[in-house]
Protein backbone atom coordinates (compact mmCIF):
# COMPACT_ATOMS: atom_id res chain seq x y z
CA UNK A 1 0.00 0.00 0.00
CA UNK A 2 1.15 3.55 -0.65
CA UNK A 3 2.76 5.46 2.19
CA UNK A 4 1.98 8.93 3.48
CA UNK A 5 4.14 10.64 0.82
CA UNK A 6 2.14 9.01 -1.98
CA UNK A 7 -1.13 9.95 -0.28
CA UNK A 8 -0.03 13.55 0.17
CA UNK A 9 1.16 13.62 -3.45
CA UNK A 10 -2.12 12.17 -4.68
CA UNK A 11 -4.06 14.78 -2.71
CA UNK A 12 -1.90 17.60 -4.07
CA UNK A 13 -2.32 16.40 -7.67
CA UNK A 14 -6.09 15.89 -7.41
CA UNK A 15 -6.57 19.03 -5.29
CA UNK A 16 -4.42 21.12 -7.61
CA UNK A 17 -6.34 19.90 -10.65
CA UNK A 18 -9.72 20.54 -9.00
CA UNK A 19 -8.72 24.00 -7.80
CA UNK A 20 -7.21 24.92 -11.17
CA UNK A 21 -10.49 23.90 -12.80
CA UNK A 22 -12.52 25.85 -10.24
CA UNK A 23 -10.43 28.97 -10.88
CA UNK A 24 -10.47 28.50 -14.66
CA UNK A 25 -14.25 28.12 -14.80
CA UNK A 26 -14.86 31.03 -12.43
CA UNK A 27 -16.08 29.13 -9.37
CA UNK A 28 -13.22 30.54 -7.31
CA UNK A 29 -10.96 33.55 -7.34
CA UNK A 30 -7.19 33.46 -7.50
CA UNK A 31 -6.59 34.54 -3.88
CA UNK A 32 -3.81 32.45 -2.36
CA UNK A 33 -5.21 32.00 1.16
CA UNK A 34 -8.51 30.26 0.27
CA UNK A 35 -6.77 28.10 -2.33
CA UNK A 36 -4.08 27.08 0.18
CA UNK A 37 -6.73 26.30 2.81
CA UNK A 38 -8.62 24.09 0.37
CA UNK A 39 -5.43 22.34 -0.68
CA UNK A 40 -4.72 21.77 3.02
CA UNK A 41 -8.13 20.15 3.41
CA UNK A 42 -7.35 17.87 0.45
CA UNK A 43 -4.19 16.76 2.28
CA UNK A 44 -6.03 16.29 5.60
CA UNK A 45 -8.64 14.18 3.83
CA UNK A 46 -5.93 12.05 2.23
CA UNK A 47 -4.24 11.43 5.59
CA UNK A 48 -7.44 10.74 7.54
CA UNK A 49 -8.04 7.07 6.55
CA UNK A 50 -4.72 6.08 8.17
CA UNK A 51 -5.31 7.81 11.50
CA UNK A 52 -6.37 4.46 12.94
CA UNK A 53 -2.80 3.09 12.89
CA UNK A 54 0.61 4.20 14.07
CA UNK A 55 2.00 5.89 10.98
CA UNK A 56 3.63 9.07 9.75
CA UNK A 57 0.26 10.02 8.25
CA UNK A 58 -1.35 9.66 11.66
CA UNK A 59 1.29 11.83 13.32
CA UNK A 60 0.97 14.49 10.60
CA UNK A 61 -2.83 14.52 10.80
CA UNK A 62 -2.89 14.77 14.58
CA UNK A 63 -0.06 17.31 14.57
CA UNK A 64 -2.11 19.55 12.31
CA UNK A 65 -5.20 19.04 14.50
CA UNK A 66 -3.17 19.82 17.61
CA UNK A 67 -2.03 23.13 16.11
CA UNK A 68 -5.60 23.93 15.07
CA UNK A 69 -6.92 23.06 18.53
CA UNK A 70 -4.24 25.15 20.25
CA UNK A 71 -5.14 28.09 18.03
CA UNK A 72 -8.83 27.67 18.88
CA UNK A 73 -8.01 27.63 22.59
CA UNK A 74 -5.77 30.69 22.21
CA UNK A 75 -8.59 32.44 20.35
CA UNK A 76 -11.00 31.49 23.18
CA UNK A 77 -13.16 29.43 20.83
CA UNK A 78 -13.63 26.68 23.37
CA UNK A 79 -16.68 25.07 21.81
CA UNK A 80 -14.82 24.67 18.50
CA UNK A 81 -11.80 23.26 20.34
CA UNK A 82 -13.98 20.71 22.13
CA UNK A 83 -15.66 19.56 18.90
CA UNK A 84 -12.28 19.31 17.16
CA UNK A 85 -11.00 17.11 19.97
CA UNK A 86 -14.09 14.89 19.95
CA UNK A 87 -13.94 14.35 16.20
CA UNK A 88 -10.20 13.63 16.42
CA UNK A 89 -10.59 10.70 18.82
CA UNK A 90 -13.26 8.80 16.87
CA UNK A 91 -10.87 6.84 14.61
CA UNK A 92 -9.04 5.56 17.69
CA UNK A 93 -11.91 3.22 18.55
CA UNK A 94 -11.47 0.97 15.53
CA UNK A 95 -8.92 -1.26 13.83
CA UNK A 96 -6.78 -0.34 10.81
CA UNK A 97 -8.51 -0.63 7.45
CA UNK A 98 -11.84 -0.74 9.21
CA UNK A 99 -14.52 1.87 8.67
CA UNK A 100 -11.98 4.56 7.75
CA UNK A 101 -11.24 2.71 4.49
CA UNK A 102 -14.81 2.62 3.14
CA UNK A 103 -16.50 4.76 0.49
CA UNK A 104 -19.29 5.75 2.88
CA UNK A 105 -16.77 7.04 5.43
CA UNK A 106 -15.41 9.29 2.67
CA UNK A 107 -18.82 11.00 2.66
CA UNK A 108 -19.69 10.74 6.38
CA UNK A 109 -16.39 11.51 8.13
CA UNK A 110 -16.17 15.11 6.86
CA UNK A 111 -19.83 15.92 7.71
CA UNK A 112 -18.82 17.81 10.89
CA UNK A 113 -17.19 20.35 8.58
CA UNK A 114 -20.68 21.18 7.32
CA UNK A 115 -22.81 20.89 10.42
CA UNK A 116 -20.70 22.05 13.35
CA UNK A 117 -20.49 25.67 12.18
CA UNK A 118 -24.29 25.84 11.99
CA UNK A 119 -24.71 24.13 15.38
CA UNK A 120 -22.24 26.44 17.05
CA UNK A 121 -23.82 29.42 15.33
CA UNK A 122 -20.70 30.69 13.57
CA UNK A 123 -21.94 30.47 10.01
CA UNK A 124 -24.21 28.75 7.55
CA UNK A 125 -23.23 25.23 6.51
CA UNK A 126 -23.20 26.42 2.88
CA UNK A 127 -20.08 28.47 3.59
CA UNK A 128 -18.21 25.27 4.42
CA UNK A 129 -19.21 23.18 1.38
CA UNK A 130 -15.87 23.80 -0.42
CA UNK A 131 -13.97 22.57 2.67
CA UNK A 132 -16.18 19.47 2.86
CA UNK A 133 -15.63 18.74 -0.83
CA UNK A 134 -11.87 19.25 -0.51
CA UNK A 135 -11.63 16.87 2.47
CA UNK A 136 -13.80 14.28 0.69
CA UNK A 137 -11.69 14.72 -2.46
CA UNK A 138 -8.50 14.04 -0.52
CA UNK A 139 -10.18 11.05 1.11
CA UNK A 140 -11.13 9.78 -2.36
CA UNK A 141 -7.52 10.08 -3.51
CA UNK A 142 -6.41 7.94 -0.54
CA UNK A 143 -8.97 5.23 -1.25
CA UNK A 144 -8.16 5.28 -4.97
CA UNK A 145 -4.44 4.89 -4.30
CA UNK A 146 -5.22 2.04 -1.91
CA UNK A 147 -7.35 0.55 -4.71
CA UNK A 148 -10.47 0.41 -2.57
CA UNK A 149 -12.64 1.18 -5.62
CA UNK A 150 -11.39 -1.62 -7.88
Amino acid sequence: MPGYKAHIGGALVLGGACLAGAVHFGYMGREAQPLAALLGFFVLGALFPDVDTDSVGQRLFYGILLLADLYLLYDKRYEWAAWTGLCAILPGVTHHRGWTHTWWAMLVAPLPILFLPALIGDASWRTFVPLYLAFAGGYFSHLALDRKFS
